[in-house]
């Protein structure tokens, strides 16, 4: 394979097609149907997933929920300040993102109901620890949205209708195409449905900043394999059957715990070239150029077949992003549809 930078996941979206708000009901978005064996591409609604997935697959969730992690705020001398929480290190202490001119330790920021932010430290390049003077903080922050979402939604749309963990700074958005009832017609056609837990924060949206994709380093976020979880993957590779992750998110856990029940701090980084040991399908949405997301879906379903399907995408009038419309990708589909 030739050796890839970050400019070869790059690509021109218009901005017509970033989608503000999500398709309602939340399974009418459109879906492409990825097929790497073959090289098709074909054309569904979401809804029409169910068709794809064979009885004794295991259909694999990000259960996590997104925290109310962005606190609006100000300086103690009177300047705008934002406080974004990524995790929390221990108690009533975070490690943030600081919206604020010159940031330095020591500086309060002061927020709604009495709370206070103290900077304490440096903890990365780009993050801050920071000491809040009561507990529970997320009780005055507001959902984020991400920042090419610049229309109002209603929060709830920014949630899976599964998440149940909180801990999230992002939503897990290919499972925001789900409903309650499309996830049980999932299960009465004899698939498992499972779930991991990973939270999501900076290792998921933070850019790639080095041309060489080997320079870039993953920031870690914790995630769990549930011992339920483990025991149907084990027997649906067992007896020839796919797992399928919702989500790169989902599909990382996967990938990082090789499916085996297992906590810990993840920071793998897929690109081109990485080796599946888990997943043979991925439901996926459309994703930014140079990004992590877009760098594995690459990896599972072939850079030059990916590069197609968006180009086809965009041609088609896809909508992208977190509300956007969604891809599966099945590897080993044996069936006709």
């Amino acid at each position: 394979m030739p050796h890839l930078t970050v400019n070869d996941f790059d690509y021109h979206l218009p901005e017509g097609l970033i989608a503000q708000h999500p398709v309602r009901p939340r399974d009418h978005s459109r879906l492409m149907m990825v097929l790497p064996d073959s090289g098709l591409i074909s054309h569904r609604r979401f809804y029409d997933c169910v068709d794809w997935l064979n009885p004794g697959d295991v259909l694999v969730l990000n259960d996590s929920k997104v925290i109310p992690a962005r606190l609006i705020g100000k300086k103690s001398t009177g300047g705008k300040a934002e406080i974004f929480l990524l995790r929390e290190l221990q108690a009533n202490e975070w490690e943030c993102l600081i919206g604020a001119t010159r940031v330095q330790p020591g500086m309060d920021v002061l927020l709604d109901a009495g709370f206070i932010g103290k900077v304490i430290m440096p903890f990365s390049d780009s993050t801050w620890r920071v000491q809040f003077n009561k507990d529970n903080i997320t009780s005055i922050g507001v959902i984020p949205l991400p920042p090419y979402i610049t229309e109002s939604n209603d929060m709830i749309d920014y949630q899976t209708v599964y998440a149940r963990e909180e801990g999230s700074v992002a939503a897990p958005t290919a499972g925001l195409h789900f409903t309650k009832d499309l996830l049980h017609k999932v299960q009465k056609q004899g698939v498992h449905i499972a779930s991991v837990t990973l939270h999501v924060g900076m290792g998921t949206f933070t850019p790639v900043k080095t041309d060489d994709l080997s320079d870039h380093v993953m920031h870690k976020e914790y995630a769990t394999i549930p011992q339920a979880t483990a025991e149907l993957i084990a027997e649906a590779k067992a007896n020839g059957k796919r797992v399928i992750a919702v989500g790169t998110t989902s599909a990382r856990t996967l990938e990082a715990f090789h499916g085996k029940a297992h906590s810990d701090w993840v920071d793998l980084f897929i690109t081109p070239g990485y080796s599946f040991n888990t997943i043979s399908g991925m439901i996926t949405n459309f994703h930014l150029p140079k990004s992590t997301l877009l760098m594995l879906v690459a990896a599972f379903a072939g850079k030059d077949l990916m590069d197609k399907a968006y180009q086809t995408a965009i041609s088609e009038g896809y909508r992208f992003y977190s509300f956007g419309d969604a891809m599966m990708i099945l590897h080993n589909q044996r069936q006709s549809r």
